[in-house]
């Protein structure tokens, strides 16, 4: 959950992007208007006002739906923390019906890490959003609110369709977790989009190929990922989003976690645009012995 993890420091492949471009702008708008609900009305009521009923939270080791994460029947807390969050960097599949954004985030006026949200376009036109998660990355130099947020171009085409773009990307994932199951720095900069970013805590975000490198050295060197377990793609099949289950080791402690992707298809393939791995708790240290009877 964004509170929770913060609190802590295609059919459409072949048709040219022409004058009906679709604008990032409206996911932009969206995400702003959940922010000021978020201010004025608390963190539950926003949250399930913005969100489709399954939409997906994922944080504390749990994936769960917001209405597992925030019951509306429980009432705001009088002393509930104040949460902002702002966006500095958005998109938009080719089709016009799912977007994204992710920027800073503050709790109790400390920046403490990013957010990331997938939207989907509702029948009606309204933007309801279907994830939500969030990164220990540092948003102490993040650009401000005030701010409008770089804006990833639009693909030139598609797959197939919205089933073909999933079974590629969920190809592409597979030899990502074989690859990484020995090197991730290498198996990752295979697959990191020039124009994408790379959450990893606690470090700055990494935007660019020129930074990924150096961040990447501050995952551990192999992971084992587990197979796609969610996510969703765009009408157009140019854009998916994904999660599944994640585990490594550091410091001699077996750590586990969650992986979340977001994958465009570019001229050169499927390239993942943005990428997050969200910790679970560490594990509670054992218990100590009671001592021995006589001794």
């Amino acid at each position: 959950m964004r509170l929770a993890l913060f609190a802590l420091p295609v059919l459409l492949a072949a048709a040219p992007v022409g004058a009906q471009t679709p604008d990032a702008a409206e996911v932009v708008a969206a995400e702003r208007a959940f922010a000021a609900d978020g201010a004025a009305m608390g963190i539950t009521a926003s949250f399930t006002k913005w969100s489709l009923p399954d939409a997906v939270i994922i944080g504390n080791g749990q994936v769960q739906t917001v209405r597992q994460a925030y019951p509306p029947e429980v009432p705001r807390p009088v002393d509930e923390p104040i949460l902002q969050w702002w966006p500095n960097f958005a998109g938009m599949a080719r089709s016009g019906e799912m977007g994204f954004t992710t920027g800073g985030v503050s709790l109790n006026g400390q920046r403490t890490g990013h957010y990331f949200t997938i939207w989907k376009r509702q029948d009606d036109g309204s933007w309801k959003w279907v994830y939500d998660g969030g990164s220990g990355a540092s948003a102490a130099a993040v650009p401000g609110p005030e701010t409008e947020p770089v804006i990833l171009p639009v693909a030139a085409s598609g797959s197939a369709s919205p089933e073909a773009a999933m079974e590629e990307v969920e190809a592409a994932e597979a030899v990502l977790a074989l690859a990484a199951a020995t090197n991730q720095k290498a198996a990752h900069l295979e697959v990191l989009a020039a124009n994408g970013r790379l959450y990893v805590a606690p470090l700055a975000p990494a935007i660019g190929r020129d930074q990924f490198a150096a961040a990447l050295d501050g995952w551990p060197a192999s992971f084992t990922f587990g197979p796609t377990q969610g996510g969703g793609s765009s009408a157009a099949g140019d854009l998916v989003w994904t999660y599944g289950e994640a585990g490594w080791s550091r410091a001699g402690q077996e750590r586990r976690g969650h992986y979340v992707r977001l994958w465009q298809k570019q001229a050169d393939g499927w390239r993942i645009v943005l990428a997050q791995l969200i910790p679970a708790p560490p594990p509670a240290p054992p218990a100590p012995e009671a001592p021995s009877a006589g001794g």
